[in-house]
């Protein structure tokens, strides 16, 4: 499905792979009680969540009758943290009920896990990965990401050390060198701002009545990379539970679960070979082609 737009529109042209879907939103929707739309970034191409997902998502949401509800079935390594919290936002300002669900059949990693933070409930399998949610920076040399909270702590560090010391400071002065200030700030405050779009999304949603402070302590598993040691490790259902997160685990041998996998595998292939982003429900949506230079 060409375009030369950022996006293309199913309602025109809907492609054999969402026909073949499209039975598995309306089952999900009657057993679930609620419509279905799904988001689906791919973890092949170079794409992440921004915020033309957020536009194409709201198209999808006023196409459909929300009075009993959302059911968000997500699929994601992440992307930007103000794209996560704008679809909060628009998931909980469509639904008549005023909350969604959020159903993670597979992966939902980093902003992904923020969308789902955002949920009155979190729907996970036993083997159903949420992930850590501190902001990354890169790739640097050698391809590798660097965590930003370990990037301010560690000049901050520096700094202390150069200030303190009673002896020659040169070392530290080499290595501070090194940094930018500037970019320091930001850092600081994007490590700042994903801590805050966590906390304010589960004050006021499945938190509710708990203070920010005490939700900052709860969550410090998804917000320390102390706790995690690496971005992509997996935080499981009975973490995420012990964090004080509403979450429900299906039954693997339920109808709900069986159609709901069966989605997350059609999806992830499609995501992976034919386009690199789906924002789709029952009827239609939006995908977003794959790189060209990265097409077979």
């Amino acid at each position: 499905m060409a375009s030369d737009s950022p996006f293309s529109s199913m309602q025109a042209e809907r492609s054999q792979d969402h026909r073949t879907r499209a039975p598995l939103y309306r089952r999900l929707a009657r057993e679930m009680g609620r419509p279905v739309v799904a988001i689906f970034t791919s973890y092949r191409y170079p794409v992440m969540l921004d915020d033309s997902d957020a536009n194409m998502l709201e198209s999808v949401l006023q196409e459909i009758d929300l009075s009993n509800g959302l059911c968000l079935v997500i699929s994601s390594p992440g992307g930007n943290g103000v794209a996560a919290e704008r679809i909060i936002n628009m998931c909980r300002a469509y639904s008549g009920t005023g909350e969604y669900w959020a159903f993670v059949p597979s992966k939902a990693k980093s902003a992904a896990t923020m969308v789902c933070m955002g949920a009155s409930k979190v729907i996970m399998g036993p083997s159903s990965e949420l992930g850590p949610i501190d902001p990354q920076w890169g790739p640097t040399g050698n391809n590798i990401w660097l965590s930003l909270t370990n990037v301010v702590s560690t000049y901050d560090d520096l700094f202390v050390r150069a200030e303190q010391t009673e002896g020659n400071i040169e070392p530290y002065l080499q290595q501070l060198a090194n940094y930018d200030e500037r970019e320091i700030a930001e850092f600081r405050s994007a490590v700042l701002l994903a801590d805050d779009i966590a906390a304010r999304a589960l004050s006021t949603g499945m938190l509710a009545g708990t203070p920010v402070p005490e939700i900052r302590k709860r969550i410090d598993v998804f917000c320390s990379p102390d706790r995690t040691m690496s971005h992509g490790r997996p935080i499981y259902q009975a973490e995420a539970a012990a964090c004080g997160l509403a979450v429900e685990v299906a039954d693997v041998k339920s109808h709900v679960w069986k159609t709901a996998y069966e989605l997350q595998i059609r999806l992830d292939a499609y995501v992976s070979t034919q386009a690199a982003k789906a924002i789709e429900w029952a009827k239609d949506g939006y995908v977003v082609g794959a790189p060209a230079e990265m097409d077979e």
